[in-house]
């Protein structure tokens, strides 16, 4: 192992009120698998056994528990903040609180039925040529109905530390161009599947039978028409494709029927330069502008109102909902409980809000610094890898360690919270709550083009149990929610803490060097730091792990994408290598752990990687994931990146030939 020049930072030692640390979940592991045959059935099978998947979630582990238990946390505190009607108005309290109680106001949703789209749904009617059209657009894009395409704020990918507008596709009622395009049979089962749920939903909102199944048809013609226009997921993860810098006078070029000027001041947008991320997906819309009827814009609009009040309307706009994004596509077989919906709704539309109460009650300060701890030393551990490649010159590993310097964690919550000045909340209507506060959070989000980049600003609320990667800031942001058991635990040892949330951690690191996230250098810009030479290895180096992920199949005929998955599968990969090592240093001076259960320290690493990551997923979620997501399913996130580490054969005792240890011909490690 290379050592670091530089002193690590001393990890948190924890104890219980007994003065003990627990290891990993020995009662979760499948006595009957072998760990150096299917890792992913032998850390947690015997959990995933015991513990079905509950009706109404689409994948199931402890750690899909633990995001469980943090929605009842979150129910908690807005059980308190609704009960109260004294608050002031539009403070934190009052607005996440009102705004839970008219979502859990079940029986006065079901006696409004449609009305309170209704409106929408009759100005889109009373449209009288295209430029009502283009002004509906603009309205609908107020609220964040993103159709057929959307703007938002970003940082400007060669010039970070400014924040300019950014175009791009969007307008599609299936997960993506594919669904439309590709011939294979569970692409063409889910064109009939969602032309009845458009059907469906036309006639809630009171269209007679017949129309309803020619607006349908009308919605998927205009719809395919887009997709074929679209990128596909692959593409979509390539900066330099989506990286189209056009003057605002160039616009008018681009798309001769849509008035920018007239959307750009509605808006309130400065008529400053912006970034089209697909020019020929905004060509086809121009296109529509120019050819195709207004009735068929009317029915096109009017079908994506109601998919995005389906859920805050009554029983039946949920039920027909859940039918086609959870039942068919997820395989849920029930709807969430509606306190839930409510909950992650709150938490979606006001998560500032709901998060400063979330933060005091469980995200003390002394967590928060142990997690600085950990984020210091897994920084140092790359430090450490990086410097010891020997298929990387001296130059670029410069440059290298210039942009791990640079690394910005985030931690827990935002220094400084959203005030939600403005948002009017009220107990009448759960839809007209999801307009303003909708209609805040896109105003908010322009209020920062045309400004210097605000780095304090989050992407993720507080109570999210995620975390994320952002290039152009170099960050990496953990927000509270994540930072609970089993991913994160003061009563766990070091091995359990870095098995878990270390190499999630890590993980996030490994994405500035990834394929994505290796195109942006040091300052976040979208800029070449490889020499031609080292490049070329970087690319061969990735090409192994897209080579070893096309191989994992979860069918018959039916295998992961490798360029789909590049990304996250380095990131595992890299993130396991480097939090190991993490966990071996922050060891040195203080001695081994102690072996708990017949587990050494190391093998609670490793298992705690296992059970974090050990999802049981439903057949329909993967088919969706392997069409569409970048990250790979559980077993392969568990059993790829583990197979090509030497660190977790020596443990396991794994022997050449077993399927947890890859031929050294095979064998993929970028970092």
């Amino acid at each position: 192992m290379v050592r670091s020049s530089l002193p690590l930072v001393a990890m948190f030692a924890v104890t219980t009120a007994s003065g003990a640390v627990h290891g990993i979940h020995p009662e979760d592991i499948d006595r009957n698998a072998n760990a150096c045959t299917d890792f992913f059935a032998y850390a947690n099978g015997e959990w995933r056994k015991q513990n079905p998947i509950p009706d109404y979630m689409d994948r199931w582990s402890r750690r899909w528990q633990s995001g469980e238990v943090n929605k009842e946390h979150v129910r908690d505190i807005l059980n308190e903040l609704s009960a109260r009607t004294d608050w002031p108005k539009g403070s934190a309290g009052q607005l996440a609180g009102d705004f839970y109680a008219t979502c859990m106001d079940e029986s006065r949703i079901d006696a409004l039925g449609s009305k309170p789209v209704q409106p929408w749904l009759a100005e889109i009617d009373a449209i009288k040529d295209k430029a009502g059209v283009q002004r509906t657009i603009g309205k609908l894009h107020d609220v964040g109905v993103a159709v057929p395409f959307g703007i938002y704020a970003a940082e400007d990918l060669h010039e970070p530390s400014k924040t300019i507008a950014h175009v791009y596709a969007s307008g599609l009622g299936m997960p993506d161009r594919d669904y439309y395009l590709k011939p294979e049979p569970r692409f063409v089962e889910a064109r009939a599947k969602y032309l009845e749920h458009v059907t469906k939903m036309f006639e809630l909102a009171g269209t007679p039978a017949d129309q309803a199944k020619k607006n349908a048809e009308t919605v998927f013609a205009f719809e395919k028409r887009l997709a074929e226009a679209s990128f596909d997921n692959v593409q979509l993860r390539d900066p330099k494709l989506q990286d189209h810098l056009t003057a605002f006078a160039d616009l008018a070029r681009l798309t001769p029927h849509f008035d920018w000027a007239k959307y750009f001041d509605a808006a309130g947008i400065p008529r400053n330069a912006v970034n089209v991320t697909q020019p020929k997906f905004v060509q086809q819309v121009d296109t529509e502008l120019g050819t195709t009827p207004l009735p068929q814009w009317k029915t096109y609009l009017q079908w994506h109102v109601l998919n995005a009040a389906a859920d805050s309307l009554s029983k039946p706009f949920v039920e027909e909902n859940f039918a086609f994004n959870g039942r068919f596509l997820s395989g849920a077989t029930e709807i969430k409980p509606r306190w839930k919906r409510c909950a992650e709704l709150t938490d979606q539309q006001l998560g500032e809000a709901l998060g400063q109460k979330y933060v005091e009650k469980y995200f003390p300060p002394e967590a928060k610094a142990r997690m600085q701890e950990m984020v210091k030393n897994i920084l140092l551990a790359m430090d450490d890898v990086i410097g010891g490649l020997d298929w990387m010159d001296e130059s670029t590993k410069k440059k290298a360690l210039e942009k791990r310097a640079t690394f910005f964690p985030k931690l827990g919550y935002p220094d400084k919270f959203k005030d939600y000045k403005g948002v009017v909340i009220s107990r009448d209507s759960a839809w007209d709550n999801v307009v303003a506060a909708s209609r805040w959070n896109v105003a908010d989000n322009r209020s920062q083009i045309g400004k210097p980049t605000d780095r304090s600003r989050w992407g993720m609320t507080p109570p999210t149990s995620n975390a994320y990667y952002n290039p152009s800031q170099n960050e990496i942001v953990f927000p509270a929610g994540i930072l609970q058991p089993p991913a994160f635990d003061v009563t766990a040892t070091d091995a359990v803490n870095y098995g878990a949330i270390g190499v999630v951690i890590g993980h996030e690191i490994s994405h500035g060097f990834d394929d994505q996230g290796a195109q942006f250098d040091a300052q976040g810009r979208l800029s070449n730091w490889w020499t031609p030479a080292d490049n070329k290895q970087f690319q061969a180096k990735g090409q192994c792990v897209v080579n070893q992920f096309e191989n994992y199949f979860i069918e018959p005929g039916v295998h992961h994408n490798g360029k789909l998955v590049l990304g996250e599968s380095i990131g595992d990969l890299a993130g396991a290598k480097i939090a190991y090592r993490a966990y071996l240093k922050s060891r040195e001076g203080k001695g081994p752990e102690p072996t708990i259960d017949g587990f050494t320290p190391e093998q609670q690493f490793f298992i705690a990687w296992g059970q974090w990551r050990g999802d049981e997923t439903r057949m329909e979620t993967q088919r969706t994931m392997i069409q569409g997501d970048p990250h790979p399913i559980a077993k392969y996130r568990v059993n790829g990146p583990l197979s090509n580490l030497p660190e977790f054969r020596q443990t396991f005792q794994c022997k050449a030939g077993d399927p947890m240890v890859r031929a050294d011909a095979d064998r993929c490690e970028v970092w």
